[in-house]
């Protein structure tokens, strides 16, 4: 996609006004029914809801009456889930020989950032570069043995 097509693109999204924009308003207020919101009733309202009640209206609910037996919904038996497989094997790997050097540099900077903020009351490095060698160790490790389980 060249500049001039992504300009053209531009300009069509934004010179054409939506369909809807140009719709005329539909609807409105009536002058011959009551106003909606209010208890007002209509006079063939009125009539029809005195000819409901002298149907059916011997109970004196209102409301739509269900028919045939109400249906319970059971109750949801709660499952244990298992837990995540993943998690279980790279924290396994993460401790194997495979990503010991990974692990190893991970230690050593966590020690030196915890004896900084001892020391000074502030670290003057973070550990996110180490950690992500051993994360990304460990998923590499754990991947293989994941999908074996999964077939």
């Amino acid at each position: 996609m060249g500049i001039t097509d992504f300009f053209t693109d531009v300009w069509e999204t934004f010179s054409h006004p939506s369909a809807d924009a140009d719709a005329p308003v539909q609807g409105g207020t009536s002058t011959k029914s009551p106003a909606s919101g209010t208890d007002e009733e209509s006079g063939e309202e009125k009539e029809a809801n005195k000819q409901d009640a002298a149907k059916g209206g011997e109970s004196g609910e209102q409301g739509h009456k269900p028919s045939g037996e109400a249906e319970e919904e059971p109750e949801e038996e709660e499952e244990e889930e298992e837990p995540d497989p993943k998690e279980k094997l790279e924290k396994e790997c993460a401790e194997s020989k495979e990503c010991h050097a990974p692990k190893h540099h991970y230690d050593e900077c966590a020690q030196r950032v915890t004896n900084q903020i001892e020391n000074d009351g502030k670290a003057n490095e973070d550990c996110v570069e180490e950690f992500f060698h051993l994360a990304h160790c460990a998923t590499q490790c754990a991947a293989p043995k994941l999908f074996a389980q999964l077939k």
